[in-house]
């Protein structure tokens, strides 16, 4: 066998690739809510994965790409009779199509070097299956974004907040994947052979935050944002008055903008609760990890609360998109070294 095809095992810059892998995922998520907060979404109405790559080079190709445009509900019933001009078009297509060309970038940053790992079978064993796994969640998550932007195509004049909530959910999943499987490589270099375990206690702050993070989606996905301009009282009253109840409950959680609101704006304290006791359990084995997850959720909080009271101004939203990640890479850290401590503990 030539030299050169011998097994090399290199889990730390396997791991480096993947952190470089998952900044760029942390980046997508930035520009996702600055396209969301823009209304900037809908403005390509067709998915071409290879030839969607190029902008339009000429103001005919602008035009048409215009045109297009022209046909769906958004602009027939909210842009149109608002005015919207060829050169408000360009910017809002700019931002979609920025989101679409980093969305192919992280592809290819993660599947070449994965080929490249893997003709150098430089991956060690068990971390193959895992990293395809990553690979597929990533095809999935291209598919899930056209399913999300097509359903604003035809009936509606924007996505279906529950195609955008399993767009953004799908992207934390794929960025605490990455950040996970980075740190048992790291764990693998230090002589470490098991990775760490997801415990029960982890589990369930995975289970708190997804909650959190899944109501977010709806606040954003349904324009809740902008049902209160005030905190911590909802529009004078701490329980929001005049909801109707008699679609049940079930319809209240998923769809009525004012309860989605609420839960997301109280739900937090339940995690900030669940995060507060990962850090103590975590504290003498990584001091650095649970300064994080404190400094985290303080900060989320506070531009979370920020964001409220300006209502929903778009610095300050999208700053909350990206600490929302932030939240999701350090609750990773911190359960990836509970399971760390767990282990060394049996």
């Amino acid at each position: 066998m030539d030299d050169n095809l011998q097994p090399t095992h290199r889990p730390i810059a396997i791991s480096n690739w993947l952190y470089s892998v998952a900044f760029l995922v942390f980046i997508m998520v930035i520009v996702g809510g600055v396209t969301r907060l823009t209304e900037s979404g809908l403005s390509i109405t067709e998915w071409k994965p290879i030839t969607g790559a190029i902008p339009p080079m000429s103001e005919t190709a602008w035009e048409s790409e215009f045109e297009k445009y022209k046909q769906i509900p958004e602009y027939i019933e909210v842009a149109g009779p608002a005015g919207m001009t060829l050169e408000e078009f360009k910017f809002i297509y700019f931002w979609e199509w920025v989101h679409r060309l980093l969305g192919r970038l992280i592809g290819l940053a993660f599947a070449l070097p994965f080929a490249w790992f893997v003709f150098k079978r430089a991956i060690p064993q068990g971390y193959g299956g895992r990293l395809i796994g990553l690979l597929v969640l990533g095809g999935m998550q291209g598919v899930i974004g056209w399913w999300m932007v097509s359903s604003g195509l035809t009936e509606r004049t924007d996505v279906s907040h529950f195609r955008l909530a399993t767009h953004l959910l799908m992207a934390f999943l794929i960025l605490g994947g990455l950040v996970w499987t980075a740190l048992d490589l790291r764990q693998l270099a230090n002589d470490q052979s098991r990775p760490a375990k997801l415990t029960g206690f982890g589990l369930a702050v995975f289970g708190i935050l997804f909650i959190q993070l899944l109501f977010g989606a709806y606040t954003a996905g349904l324009n809740a944002g902008f049902v209160s301009n005030t905190w911590p009282l909802m529009n004078g009253s701490l329980i929001p008055a005049g909801i109707d109840w008699s679609n049940g409950v079930w319809n209240l959680l998923n769809n009525h903008p004012v309860v989605i609101h609420f839960i997301h704006r109280w739900w937090a304290w339940v995690t900030v609760g669940f995060l507060i006791v990962l850090a103590r359990k975590i504290r003498s084995q990584s001091r650095p990890a649970s300064i994080a997850i404190h400094s985290s959720f303080g900060i989320q909080i506070v531009v979370g609360i920020v964001t409220v009271l300006t209502s929903v101004n778009i610095v300050y939203a999208v700053l909350h998109q990206a600490i929302g990640a932030l939240v999701v890479i350090v609750t990773t850290w911190g359960v990836h070294v509970l399971g760390q401590k767990d282990m060394d503990v049996t």
